[in-house]
């Protein structure tokens, strides 16, 4: 006989019980993040390209970082498990599961195996024991939802065979684009160690009652390995990673995934949509650049006005009458059921699937009320967001760690508050969770220096921008990284006897 499941959810807690015992807490203790220092100024950019800054910096931000010559998306999560190893005083010996999150491997065998080895040659030369032999290794790729899904992953692993263990998640990328592309102000690199356990110090993560969404999009964002045919890496040791993207369409499907998510969240917690999204206070979305998350969430909110009582529907209605559209249009476009795949097609691809509803954004933008339900929701960490660009799969982990950072100097949080998470990855998938924020969080909170993270900043030149971006040899760049992991070469041997084309060797510098 089934066991039988009760959730009792409060503004206090989160507690899952069944028939015989209670089941212990899962969530989120700590958090580490590596940033490498190489930074880009879009004001600069934008004096180097001839683009508005204005523009740039309220869609996109102000700063972006570059990895460098002997960076990977693998010394990248290296070093970010390593400071959270440290920051957090972790027993390696406990670390059951170590996940890494990415779409910029560049191994399409082993994956998170590489960090773990990376991380017990570091500790070997500390004196430090190394991770369990008995740890599983899994990689999780899903454009930049990869590391939710570790995360939920790890959780679930905690809750069955892991059971009193630890796990790591680490996500890591480096967001690429073409020079001279809409995506280039929107590149960025680093990586978020995320350290989960029972009994969390920071947040309970809710996956009870999380929402989930995925349809298939075809052509949103997307990165054949075709593109990594012939590439050079005789002068630096980058591979580089253009993606295919459709600008328009990717945020037409990133609106649309996170509002079947939301749907699913709202049908499983029997939540009033309004009512809801009213009372949180803090929301942390993935954002690959600073207008996308305002948009998302702003759509979402209005939807739920839809969705209300008269004076939820009264509230959307000015806004409509300010757009001078009608009301009832527009709530025959929420019900509606776009096939958003349909317009993944050159003839359709700059097609709006909401264009009432957005028409509808643009008065709710200009109201007082926006800036209390939508920018004041999303302010915890959201200016340190403006200086690091587009991380995928780290974005919302590292908008999350600076965000508990801020709300510790603030002491904007309590125990017990309830932080909104939604990931979201191209292709189309979108995960809404619930976090709890527990007892003893700011003691967690104080060891994320996430803030520390980002104070080592290298501006470029123009010339040393092109060129590294390029992957070509980069002239005046003399930093030299202290305990963090590099690539110390590329093989390139294809002999009968030994073969090690294209494997990286790693060193750390202590």
């Amino acid at each position: 006989m089934a066991a039988s499941i009760t959730r009792i959810a409060s503004p206090e807690q989160i507690i899952v019980m069944n028939q015989s015992n209670h089941r212990k807490l899962i969530g989120i203790s700590g958090l580490a993040a590596y940033v490498p220092p190489y930074r880009v100024w879009l004001e600069d950019w934008c004096d180097w390209t001839g683009s508005q800054w204005p523009k740039i910096r309220e869609v996109v931000g102000r700063s972006f970082r570059v990895r460098g010559p002997n960076h990977s998306v693998y010394t990248m999560a290296a070093n970010a498990v390593i400071r959270l190893i440290d920051q957090y005083e972790i027993d390696p010996r406990r670390v059951k599961f170590l996940g890494l999150g990415t779409e910029s491997s560049t191994d399409n065998s082993a994956g998170a195996i590489i960090i773990k080895g990376m991380v017990d040659q570091a500790l070997e030369t500390r004196g430090q024991p190394p991770i369990a032999r008995s740890c599983e290794v899994p990689e999780f790729k899903h454009a930049c939802l990869g590391g939710v899904y570790g995360m939920k992953g790890a959780i679930r692993q905690l809750a069955l065979d892991g059971a009193g263990g630890q796990a790591i998640v680490v996500c890591s990328d480096i967001a690429e684009y073409a020079r001279g592309s809409s995506g280039e102000p929107t590149q960025g690199a680093g990586a978020v160690a995320m350290l989960l356990e029972e009994d969390p110090k920071l947040a309970v993560v809710d996956l009870v009652g999380s929402g989930s969404a995925s349809d298939y999009r075809i052509m949103d964002f997307r990165k054949p390995m075709s593109r990594f045919c012939g590439q050079d890496r005789t002068e630096t040791h980058q591979v580089q990673d253009y993606p295919v993207f459709n600008g328009k369409y990717s945020t037409t499907c990133y609106i649309d995934e996170t509002l079947h998510a939301l749907h699913d969240m709202y049908e499983k917690r029997n939540l009033d949509a309004s009512e809801y999204l009213r009372s949180l206070k803090t929301l942390f979305l993935h954002r690959p650049y600073r207008r996308m998350p305002e948009t998302g969430w702003a759509v979402s909110y209005l939807f739920a006005l839809g969705q209300g009582k008269s004076e939820d529907r009264a509230e959307l209605a000015s806004y409509c009458y300010e757009a001078g559209i009608d009301v009832d249009a527009v709530l025959a476009e929420m019900i509606s059921k776009p096939a958003v795949a349909a317009l993944a097609n050159p003839e359709h691809l700059q097609f709006e699937v909401y264009p009432l509803t957005m028409a509808a954004l643009r008065a709710f933008r200009a109201s007082r009320r926006y800036r209390e339900e939508i920018l004041d929701k999303l302010r915890l960490g959201s200016d340190t967001m403006l200086d690091l660009g587009n991380l995928y799969t780290a974005a919302l982990p590292a908008w999350i760690a600076a965000g508990f950072e801020q709300a510790l100097d603030e002491d904007s949080l309590s125990a017990g508050d309830e932080v909104l998470t939604l990931g979201y990855g191209s292709g189309d998938a979108a995960e809404v969770i619930p976090f709890f924020m527990v007892d003893g969080w700011r003691e967690a909170a104080a060891k994320i220096h996430f803030a520390a993270a980002m104070e080592l900043a290298i501006d470029l030149s123009r010339e040393q921008y092109e060129a590294l971006h390029d992957g070509r040899k980069v002239q005046g760049l003399d930093y030299v990284g202290r305990s963090e992991f590099v690539i110390d070469r590329v093989g390139n041997s294809d002999d009968r006897h030994f073969c090690d084309m294209g494997i990286e060797y790693y060193r750390f510098i202590a």
